[in-house]
């Protein structure tokens, strides 16, 4: 049950490239608050100086101890207002955050949702691929077990769409080890940059992005889309 004297924990969406894509209840809530858990202050700051947001803010990310979480919730239970907001999109989609709204509801905190712009609705939308089912695969592990475990589920599922995020240092190794799973004819979908100026969604089939991003060197952040089998 929520107490009345409790304060409230805003999950805030920020934009992933546009500045022009934040909410008008985003930037609302965001001068309102009594403080910001950013997951990188500076980055962060850039956002609150654009808008002429001087609320402070303190960082909060994953490596953030057990301490200092609880720590914050115990303020919340007094009656103090925070936004958690991550470097660009919506917190907890592949970005920190889950441990701190999980016990703020298990004190009886209220949790609101502020949505906005993520990386991964922007590239569903776009992308002209199934969407009845998808699974949301985040950032895979950079090696180990845990990688090939869910790399071999991916292809025991013929009828759901999937989605990665990756990075430019790893995304012709992802291809790779997509290939050694998916086949090299298997059509995806890549989205880079998403809202920014350089956006752009390239599809093809596995084979083809390998040859491409050969000649081209990756840059920018990147969601993969895997459509269901055989359909682009």
């Amino acid at each position: 049950m929520t107490s009345a004297a409790s304060g409230t924990l805003y999950v805030v969406s920020t934009p992933i490239g546009n500045l022009k894509d934040i909410t008008q209840r985003a930037l609302e809530v965001l001068g309102a608050v009594d403080m910001i858990l950013a997951e990188d202050t500076r980055h962060t700051s850039k956002l609150l100086f654009h808008f002429n947001i001087n609320t402070p803010r303190i960082s909060f990310h994953d490596y953030s101890t057990d301490k200092k979480m609880l720590s914050l919730v115990a303020e919340l239970e007094k009656g103090k207002n925070f936004a958690l907001v991550s470097d660009c999109g919506t917190p907890l989609l592949s970005d920190p955050g889950y441990n701190l709204v999980r016990n703020s509801l298990a004190k009886g905190i209220t949790v609101i949702p502020i949505p906005g712009a993520s990386a991964m609705l922007a590239a569903i939308v776009a992308s002209g691929v199934p969407m009845d089912r998808f699974a949301f695969e985040g950032f895979l592990a950079p090696k180990g077990s845990s990688r090939k475990e869910r790399l071999a589920k991916f292809s025991g599922d013929d009828d759901i769409t999937r989605i990665l995020y990756e990075s430019p240092y790893h995304l012709v190794k992802l291809l790779e080890d997509l290939k050694g799973v998916l086949g090299a004819e298997r059509p995806l979908v890549i989205g880079r940059e998403l809202t920014k100026i350089h956006e752009e969604f390239l599809r093809g089939t596995v084979d083809e992005m390998i040859t491409h991003f050969a000649k081209t060197e990756p840059r920018g952040e990147f969601v993969i889309i895997i459509p269901k089998e055989g359909r682009k």
